[in-house]
């Protein structure tokens, strides 16, 4: 690789480290109106160690920056996501007292949006640990939608491309450069968060457990301030409002700019996000009306429950509202496999993504009709884009290795000693960044604490292999890749 090109790569991380310096001043004045000044030492610490890195990083990158090729964007890509994780984790380590692997496997779920987590007694947490979790979820839920939006369709990771035409459109229909577009997209993204808050707040939650859980959930990260997660809040309208947030995290951000902006039909044109709306609703009618059935529930109280809990892992969010895993074998099964879907590309969601399935029901159809007329020419298309071979090859190629993945590391942690339920829904979990998994130690009234060092450093990687798309981190590990 180039030294221009490593240069620029470090001016890049210097430059994302500085951002994460700044964001601790929040943390940082969350405990000062707490009044609690032993644990603002822990971010300005921090913050000083941060900034040092990035003059590092800044001043080898000053002098003779090139332009970043497509596969250098696989590198930084991948190295700013590990870069700043490095250094979010400080904090952790400092207030909580924990080993460095708890602090970094919690910055990691935080930074990825999966929410698995492994403190306990949030009830009682530190406030500025408390919203410096939240701020992790709030970054990484921008830092993907931009990723997904600008990055992926260009690097062809897993059919992404499908979605290059929608987004070089913007530059031409809708806004004039396409640095607007991510003007745009951080300015709704902070006016959800403001209306969350808000809407969070006239439900019924304080203040402050109100900006947390909006930031949570708008990124679907799913980091409470409880730890009964929503279950701490009886109020119906505060479940509904977590469910309609999550609903908007999962969604194309830039359809919804084009929404706001008065396109109001681009929402519902789109066929990713109708039938990942109408997915959600079949559900929750049918396992709710199951849930009536076989509880005490009535049926709107059901509809609740399941509509919370089943949004929340289809969304890829990890907030709970009880235990479902009580609900008996069928709803265990139905959540596990809930935990592959994910929301929309585009969005703060991770997962398969709905689009994946629809195209995968476009190609069974078209090869149906093959098998009945072999010589009959089938133009495939989806969502008004053409299935071409690289669109499809790319694909299928993403969702092999999606699936091996998983597999993998499901045998790693089962090497570590865990049980095949907590070993296989694990690894499902850190990879589709769903956060609780299944089974009485991980599962949605459980954590991660009590799992070995081995297993969590395994999660971490399962996490980051999922947000970054699995192939994007591959990419760089390739012998190819560092070739001239």
């Amino acid at each position: 690789m180039p030294l221009a090109s490593l240069r620029t790569i470090s001016y890049i991380l210097g430059l994302f480290l500085i951002a994460l310096a700044a964001s601790m001043l929040v943390p940082m004045l969350t405990v000062i109106i707490d009044r609690h000044p032993e644990h603002l030492s822990a971010f300005t610490h921090s913050a000083a160690i941060t900034v040092f890195a990035a003059v590092l990083l800044l001043r080898f990158g000053h002098r003779q920056r090139g332009v970043l090729r497509p596969r250098d964007m696989y590198l930084l890509t991948s190295l700013s996501w590990i870069t700043v994780c490095v250094f979010a984790a400080l904090p952790m380590v400092i207030i909580q007292e924990i080993s460095y692997t708890d602090a970094f496997f919690e910055t990691m779920s935080g930074i990825t949006t999966t929410g698995s987590t492994i403190l306990v007694g949030l009830d009682n947490a530190p406030s500025g640990l408390l919203i410096w979790r939240s701020i992790l979820h709030w970054l990484g839920g921008i830092g993907f939608i931009g990723m997904a939006v600008a990055i992926l369709p260009m690097l062809r990771i897993g059919g992404m491309r499908l979605f290059q035409t929608e987004s070089s459109d913007w530059g031409d229909k809708v806004l004039p450069r396409s640095h607007m577009v991510a003007k745009y997209i951080l300015l709704l993204y902070s006016l959800l968060t403001l209306l969350g808050f808000l809407a969070f707040w006239w439900a019924g939650m304080q203040p402050f457990d109100a900006i947390n859980h909006a930031m949570a959930s708008i990124s679907t990260g799913g980091f409470s301030t409880s730890d009964s997660s929503l279950a701490n809040w009886q109020q119906p309208a505060v479940h509904w409002v977590a469910v309609w947030l999550m609903i908007l995290g999962s969604l194309p951000f830039t359809l919804l700019v084009a929404a706001s902006r008065g396109n109001v039909g681009a929402l519902w044109r789109d066929q990713q996000v109708r039938g990942f709306l109408s997915f959600l609703l079949i559900t929750w009618v049918l396992l709710g009306t199951w849930l009536s059935a076989h509880s005490e529930h009535a049926w709107w109280d059901a509809l609740r429950i399941v509509a919370v809990n089943v949004t929340s892992v289809v969304t890829t969010t990890g907030f709970a509202l009880g235990d479902y895993t009580t609900w008996g074998g069928l709803a265990v099964l139905v959540f596990f496999y809930l935990t592959f879907v994910g929301g929309c590309s585009g969005s703060t969601a991770g997962g398969l993504k709905v689009f994946r399935f629809q195209v995968a029901y476009v190609l069974l159809k078209a090869n149906l009709r093959l098998m009945i007329h072999p010589r009959a020419v089938l133009s495939q298309q989806y969502n008004h884009h053409t299935l071409d071979e690289d669109i499809i090859r790319s694909l299928v190629t993403f969702s092999f290795f999606f699936t091996i993945t998983i597999g993998i590391i499901a045998l790693g942690l089962a090497l570590f000693g865990l049980d095949w339920v907590t070993a296989l829904t694990g690894a499902a979990t850190a990879v589709c960044n769903v956060g609780p998994g299944l089974g009485p130690i991980i599962g949605p009234a459980g954590n991660f604490s009590s799992l070995p060092d081995g297993a969590k450093w395994l999660l971490t990687v399962g996490m980051l292999l999922g947000r970054l798309e699995i192939l994007t981190l591959f990419v760089p590990l390739t012998r190819a890749f560092w070739r001239h």
